[in-house]
């Protein structure tokens, strides 16, 4: 399994209008090949929110591919009216995971 992982800073006041854009690109993400989760966590930073987005997917190739269509720069763009600056994504395998069901 390979994650993506996306730090954004929050604008303030927007927090909740990210969350929203995150909810409306679940259904977006679903439809992506090899798509297998998210989790959005945030953290307050000397006064700042900030998040990182860990996307999920079955393989390598499964996460270049969605850099490849339209869903990540829908996704990308979404989030940016929200934030500070542009996010640093960064790929990473995934050594251990284990998920409830």
């Amino acid at each position: 399994m390979h994650a993506r992982v996306t730090h954004f800073r929050i604008l303030p006041g927007k927090l909740d209008e990210f969350t929203l854009a995150i909810h409306a690109l679940i259904p977006l993400a679903r439809e992506q090949p090899g798509f297998r989760g998210l989790l959005v966590l945030r953290s307050d930073a000397a006064g700042k929110q900030e998040t990182q987005v860990i996307s999920l997917w079955n393989s390598a190739d499964d996460l270049k591919h969605s850099d490849r269509n339209l869903y990540f720069y829908q996704a990308i763009s979404r989030v940016l009216v929200c934030s500070e600056g542009f996010p640093s994504i960064r790929e990473q395998e995934v050594l251990v995971d284990e998920f409830v069901a």
